[in-house]
């Protein structure tokens, strides 16, 4: 009997395992970094004042949508990308858009004498990331 009951829950379990399929119908997709075609940043920084960073890209389907920017920081340098994601989907059309422009704000801080801004421009020809850089001066 206590057999049968073992056989009965794991059959039960299987059943309700199998009933769950993970090929549903949400669309699958994957992030993506793109390039900054074009930035604009301030010749220097003010010690404790906040700055409207501006930077430019292109979507290259109408399967990307921006998620936002992609800030990465590490002591002086800020890196910074486009964050979007890309619809895993076979119909994506190629676009030729103009740019779109966004923003995000930088705080400057004590303590710097400078920042470098490093922008992703892609990658070469052996998928190495290459990145246009701009230092930008600290007034005190």
């Amino acid at each position: 009997l206590l057999t049968m009951k073992r056989i009965a829950l794991l059959l039960l379990v299987f059943l309700s395992l199998n009933a769950c399929s993970l090929d549903d119908d949400n669309p699958k997709y994957h992030l993506e970094v793109l390039p900054v075609e074009s930035f604009t940043v301030p010749a220097s920084f003010d010690m404790n004042q906040e700055y409207e960073i501006k930077v430019k890209y292109k979507r290259p389907t109408d399967c990307h949508f921006y998620q936002g920017i992609y800030y990465e920081k590490d002591g002086q340098t800020r890196t910074i990308g486009i964050q979007t994601t890309v619809l895993d989907a076979g119909n994506c059309r190629d676009l030729n858009e103009d740019p779109i422009e966004v923003t995000f704000n930088f705080l400057c801080t004590p303590g710097n004498d400078h920042y470098t801004f490093k922008f992703y421009k892609g990658e070469d020809e052996q998928g190495n990331n290459v990145f246009e850089e701009v230092t930008v001066p600290v007034t005190y």
